[in-house]
């Protein structure tokens, strides 16, 4: 390889100008922002934002950056996981999946934190949020198969993305921003009980605390901190010690996995190049119509599809069966999903979601209360709910993210709804209505409806203003 992979990215992101960016680029990320923040409105009452800010704001310190919402000013470094923690919190966020799945708009407080501190213009923050999704999702068809495949988290992804992030708002140059990645990549690897199992507010906090950790990494490398150069291909680099890299020949070196749902563990290499600065990977990323995980939007969809299709009460039903990929199948029908006792499990649950579905006919943020999650409604219909693993389903994922729900019912009938793909996919995009309808209501308890309109407009044209002026319009007026 004569050029490392660190140093690659960097030359893109160090030389990529805002000019260079197509207008339906610029626009796809005005989306993902505007989106963003109603998800962190939304997070910002959850008991986990609560319990981090409240830490910081007892720390203190220079009053750099702003919390969303809420106005306090304190480090740039702290507010950045203050901000990213308050967009992931409702798992109402933006998702990518392909070999492995990432949530780009965490980046998203990187750039604003970075932005605030050096009185950025938002041209420049909008370059950052390209380059956010553009290596966060390269990334995610990076490792064959996913590190997640390979029980590590995806915020072992972030860990390289974010210091590109921060170090384009700092003016990073290419050695410095190879620094930058080397010095964070080397210390925020994830393993992947965060997601496995019971759940907990530790599930939404390894993402921002990647980010956060990026930020810093920029700052120290912008000061002279050197990092390590090779630090994905190079001895016990991030390829060496994941396997299928042979890093003396600087080579896919495929490892055999028998057993494995994947009989050899590789990289593809070329995902991280390959129509670089043609063809931008924010234009491929999905939205979220419901607050839950990725994959159990195509079911949710389908299931509602049925209800409301067939005015089917849950009262009435004998039977749910749904037919997932095997992951989907691990990951969202294990026997805790069954009695979820969290938020975070809940909103990971299929059995669940299923169930509220069938009994409310929708799914929203008031799906995961306290209250909602002691209805004996959902109790009465969630053992009634399977999953089933479909071997075609497999091959068809993830270009697709297939999904079967049938629905008998206590009369003997049966409706069935079968899906593709979800509402807010690129085919199957979200409006600007559905957007617009998504902010207001997970901002609606905070601000007026002539603040939402404000706001709205601001991001729709936020390349004349700076990043200080948009987060001064983001403060909650009392």
């Amino acid at each position: 390889m004569q050029k490392s992979i660190s140093r690659q990215l960097s030359e893109f992101a160090v030389n990529l100008n805002y000019k260079d960016i197509p207008a339906n680029v610029i626009n796809e990320a005005k989306k993902f922002l505007y989106d963003s923040l109603g998800c962190a409105f939304g997070g910002s009452q959850t008991k986990d934002v609560e319990i981090v800010r409240n830490l910081y704001k007892r720390i203190g310190g220079s009053p750099e950056a702003t919390i969303i919402g809420f106005g306090d000013k304190i480090p740039a470094i702290n507010v950045t996981l203050v901000n990213s923690l308050m967009i992931r919190s409702l798992d109402f966020n933006d998702i990518y999946w392909k070999e492995d799945p990432s949530h780009p708009s965490d980046l998203i407080p990187a750039a604003l934190s970075m932005g605030e501190f050096v009185n950025a213009s938002m041209k420049e923050v909008i370059v950052a949020i390209v380059l956010a999704y553009e290596f966060e999702q390269r990334l995610s068809e990076f490792a064959i198969p996913g590190i997640r495949e390979r029980k590590w988290h995806h915020a072992t992804l972030t860990q390289f993305v974010s210091p590109i992030v921060a170090g384009k708002i700092l003016g990073l140059n290419v050695d410095q921003m190879v620094n930058a990645i080397g010095i964070n990549g080397s210390h925020n690897f994830t393993i992947g009980c965060p997601t496995a199992g019971k759940l907990t507010m530790t599930k939404n906090s390894v993402d921002p605390m990647a980010v956060q950790a990026g930020v810093f990494a920029a700052l120290v490398a912008k000061d002279g901190f050197t990092g390590t150069e090779a630090v994905f291909e190079g001895k016990e680099g991030f390829m060496d010690c994941f396997g299928g890299w042979d890093y003396k020949e600087q080579k896919v070196s495929p490892l055999k996995k028998n057993g494995s749902n994947y009989d050899e563990w590789k990289w593809k290499t070329e995902s991280l190049f390959t129509d670089l600065g043609n063809n931008f990977k924010i234009l491929e990323c999905s939205m979220k119509a419901f607050p839950t995980e990725a994959l159990t939007h195509s079911h949710i969809t389908a299931t509602l599809k049925v209800v409301t299709k067939n005015n089917i009460s849950y009262d009435q039903i004998e039977s749910v069966t749904v037919t997932t990929i095997a992951k989907a199948c691990d990951i969202l029908f294990d026997i805790h999903k069954y009695r979820p006792e969290t938020r975070e499990t809940a909103d990971h649950s299929l059995p669940y979601c299923i169930a509220v579905a069938l009994v409310d006919h929708k799914i929203t943020t008031e799906s995961f209360t306290r209250e909602k999650m002691t209805d004996p409604r959902v109790w009465e219909v969630i053992d009634k709910i399977k999953g089933i693993a479909s071997t075609k389903f497999e091959e068809m994922f993830p270009e697709k993210q297939p999904s079967k729900v049938v629905i008998k019912t206590k009369g003997g009938k049966e409706y069935s709804e079968y899906l593709e793909y979800p509402k807010g996919d690129p085919r199957e995009p979200m409006t600007n209505e559905d957007l617009e309808n998504k902010f207001n209501a997970l901002s609606s308890n905070l601000i007026s409806s002539t603040r939402q309109k404000k706001i709205k407009e601001m991001i729709l044209s936020c390349e004349l203003a700076s990043a200080r002026d948009l987060m001064e319009n983001l403060i909650i007026k009392k």
